[in-house]
């Protein structure tokens, strides 16, 4: 750790090194150390040993969060319990319980070489159209291969209870909602009432990841899926719960913009959102002639949470910045809040 490469902000070098060495089979100090994703999120770190082994370490954010948003424990148990299904996941291979070692719960897993792909100019760059249609393919079959595990069989059936997913996120987020909003906004409320009152029968209970999307995973040059990423709100309950949420991530070639992202997937080759809905159905088995209120859902838990984030950066957690720097966000709430109450509308 020398003057011309600081260690950064979330690592404390010399007690993390000695814990890598006794803890993870292989790893050599010295290590050196680097952030590849800090924020709001989990911050992810890439370590790399002295014999040019690579790993990624994950902890939770330096600011304050929910006391389960950032669970480490339950991420790292959970792409545990996952290296032998179907489901690509990352190796993991070590759990840091002891705070006293890094100033919180941290674990390791294996590198993984690929591309998360972000933004256009990234789909552009390293794929084509034929592995983005790919990429659509196995973005779809990943998911689909994640809600084919049986969570008992695989030690996950304790993650969380099997039944009224729908109805104990409503009451989650709403909760979130009331304790950090910034001023009244009438869709927010008047949405979770109108979710609440139609609320679908939840079939059997499935792994969901909570945050699926292309970002979320890293893709080869082929466009496959060589991992998933972000397990920190995973738990078991209603599978269309993540295609809902896809269905929001997602704007494909001809698709409306959903306004939550950049464009990503607009290049050609990438599947339109109807489509990549259809092809869930086919490779589940599963009805989805309800995804409008799933979607109408995921468009309101994202404004509850995207408003959790705004008041914490105008509260100063983030920093020290104009307030009008996070205006983004105050309107991304309101937009995803619209777009909620314009699709229960439907359900009426």
């Amino acid at each position: 750790m020398n003057a011309t490469h600081p260690t950064p902000a979330g690592i404390n070098a010399e007690s993390v090194s000695r814990w890598l060495t006794a803890n993870v089979a292989g790893a050599v100090a010295p290590f050196h150390f680097d952030l590849i994703a800090g924020g709001h999120s989990n911050l992810t770190f890439s370590v790399t040993d002295s014999a040019n082994h690579h790993y990624v370490l994950r902890r939770p954010p330096l600011s304050h969060a929910l006391a389960s948003a950032h669970d480490m424990g339950r991420e790292h148990r959970v792409i545990s319990a996952l290296q032998n299904t179907k489901v690509p996941v990352a190796p993991a291979l070590a759990m840091c319980a002891d705070v006293t070692v890094n100033d919180a719960p941290f674990y390791v897993m294996g590198f993984v070489d690929g591309h998360i792909v972000r933004d256009p100019e990234i789909a552009s760059r390293v794929l084509t159209p034929t592995t983005r249609l790919q990429a659509s393919h196995s973005l779809v079959d990943t998911m689909a291969a994640i809600h084919a595990v049986d969570p008992v069989a695989v030690g996950l059936g304790e993650l969380g209870r099997h039944d009224g997913y729908i109805e104990r996120q409503l009451k989650r987020w709403y909760g979130q909602w009331n304790a950090s909003k910034t001023r009244e906004l009438g869709a927010i409320d008047r949405v979770h009432d109108g979710l609440l009152k139609h609320l679908p029968i939840q079939g059997p209970a499935t792994i969901v990841h909570g945050d699926y999307r292309l970002d979320n995973c890293m893709i080869n040059d082929a466009g496959d899926i060589i991992a998933v990423l972000d397990w920190e709100l995973c738990t078991l309950g209603d599978p269309l719960a993540d295609l809902g949420l896809l269905m929001v991530y997602w704007s494909g070639p001809t698709d409306e913009p959903s306004g939550t992202t950049f464009g990503t997937t607009t290049a050609e080759g990438f599947l339109d959102r109807a489509q990549l809905a259809q092809r869930y159905a086919q490779i589940s088995g599963r009805d989805i002639s309800h995804l409008d209120y799933y979607v109408a859902f995921a468009y309101w838990k994202l404004a509850c949470i995207i408003e959790g984030v705004y008041a914490r950066y105008i509260s100063g957690a983030m920093g020290a910045h104009d307030v009008s720097d996070f205006e983004p966000f105050k309107l991304q709430v309101e937009a995803s809040a619209q777009k909620a109450e314009m699709l229960l509308s439907r359900l009426h």
